[in-house]
């Protein structure tokens, strides 16, 4: 047969694979069947069977109707639908448990922050809001830096008592039963939890190392300035000022820049009274080259004591009186200085504590102060350390609130939150005892600062396993 009869009846043609007896190399051939029958190699019985078989189905299929094709994809969708609705249900809980966690950890965070930060506005911004130093705009921007300094301690404690109130509450209305009796496990039930924990962590990572920072050094820089425009504003009447270091000052009236009535006591280093003026009038200049105020003193009368013994009297204080006198100075030194802020070690970024480890390790040691330079060192571990500790302490936290929420089963806050303290007052004074060794580096204090934390994350495995059982 030719080329041209094979292509014309190659449209009449089925292919088929016809399986014959092993030939000389023991391989079975394929040819095609016509549909006349003829055969190059007359195929057996049993492929005749399957080939008739798959005929067959291929006609039933092609016979079938449309519709039905379209009811069986919809019991298919059906089915799939069944299937898929158990972990639809299971999403729903998580977020459920999630978005009830989540608020109640803010609320918390933000009350703590907010004890947090009552303390600090009260000691520095209450008098200079009162004497006219700092306005309003001013002072919700400093209380907004004051806010980013105390979260890093505001967070962890937030997350375990939003854990124990969310908890204690499911529980106390039966939801963990009902779940656990749905066939959920308690580390399935905690999930969402974990992932809030997780969250947590990277947050006050970033606040430990970037926010607290910048708004602890930003703060103290706008303070600063806010102050250096009014230096007057220090003085008010009839009050004992102890804001300035190393003096005491009392004005009994004071009209514009003249001043009635002036006390000013100079204090040593252990606070005792080493001299003393006494002015029926005067007026204060502010030095900028010294950042110091100048009081000029009219009708004068200066009490000296020894400077070694100021608290003996057996030996009476020399006196003098000035109708005019200059010689004393009241330093603003806490307040401002000639240089920029001067940044600790607590208030630096990842990198500037980078950059301190690199100096410290290329400063040279001399020789006898090598404990020195240790503990020196140490101390800037300790604060490495701490930043990281705090940071994994809300994971720690959110993992053992989670069984004791549920042990506990109570609706009211006040047990729940009693409970978060307790747990949080353990864990800072563990890591307040772990910093007294700073002077110690042979104790290795930085790695001891992840005792706390191990401790809480093992106390939190083992009531979860407890649960389960």
């Amino acid at each position: 047969m030719d080329e041209a009869s094979r292509l014309v009846l190659g449209g009449i043609l089925r292919r088929a694979t016809c399986e014959t007896p092993a030939g000389p190399a023991g391989g079975r051939s394929s040819v095609f069947c016509t549909a006349e029958g003829r055969f190059s190699k007359r195929p057996s019985s049993a492929v005749q069977n399957r080939r008739s078989l798959a005929l067959s189905r291929l006609q039933e299929t092609e016979l079938r109707p449309r519709h039905e094709f379209s009811a069986n994809r919809l019991v298919r969708r059906r089915s799939l639908c069944d299937e898929l609705r158990p972990r639809l249900r299971v999403n729903l809980l998580d977020r459920y448990i999630f978005r009830s966690v989540l608020g109640t950890c803010a609320a918390t965070i933000g009350l703590f922050a907010f004890v947090l930060l009552l303390g600090n506005a009260v000691r520095d911004l209450l008098t200079p809001l009162a004497t006219g130093q700092i306005g309003w705009g001013l002072l919700f921007e400093l209380l907004f830096l004051l806010v980013l300094a105390v979260t890093p301690f505001a967070l962890p404690m937030g997350i375990l008592t939003g854990v124990l109130l969310t908890l204690g509450r499911l529980s106390a209305d039966s939801e963990i039963t009902a779940m656990r009796a749905a066939g959920l496990s308690l580390s399935r039930i905690a999930r969402p939890i974990f992932l809030l924990g997780v969250l947590g962590a990277a947050a006050a990572l970033w606040t430990n190392f970037e926010a607290m920072p910048y708004g602890r050094v930003t703060y103290e820089r706008k303070f600063k300035e806010a102050v250096r425009k009014n230096p007057m504003s220090f003085i008010r009447e009839k009050t004992f000022i102890r804001d300035f270091k190393g003096v005491v000052v009392y004005i009994g009236e004071v009209r514009g820049a003249v001043l009635r009535d002036v006390w000013i006591w100079e204090l040593d280093n252990e606070r005792r009274v080493k001299r003393m003026v006494r002015a029926e009038s005067g007026r204060l200049d502010f030095d900028e080259s010294t950042n110091a105020l100048v009081p000029t003193f009219t009708l004068a009368k200066v009490e000296e004591r020894n400077p070694e013994k100021p608290e003996d009297f057996s030996k009476a204080p020399r006196l003098a009186s000035f109708e005019k006198a200059e010689d004393v100075r009241i330093p603003l030194d806490r307040y401002f200085g000639r240089d920029s802020v001067r940044v600790k070690l607590d208030w630096m970024t990842y990198p500037e504590l980078d950059r301190e480890r690199a100096r410290l390790a290329a400063k040279p040691v001399e020789p006898g102060k090598e404990k020195d330079a240790a503990r020196e060192r140490m101390k800037l571990e300790l604060v490495v350390q701490d930043k990281f500790n705090l940071a994994v302490a809300a994971f720690s936290f959110a993992l053992i609130g989670v069984p004791l929420g549920i042990r506990v089963s109570r609706r009211e806050t006040s047990a729940n939150l009693g409970v978060a303290l307790g747990l949080v007052l353990g864990y800072y004074f563990l890591t307040v005892m772990v910093k007294w060794l700073d002077r110690h580096p042979e104790y290795h204090p930085d790695l001891l600062l992840w005792v706390p934390n191990l401790i809480f994350i093992a106390l939190g495995v083992h009531l979860f396993r407890r649960i389960e059982r």
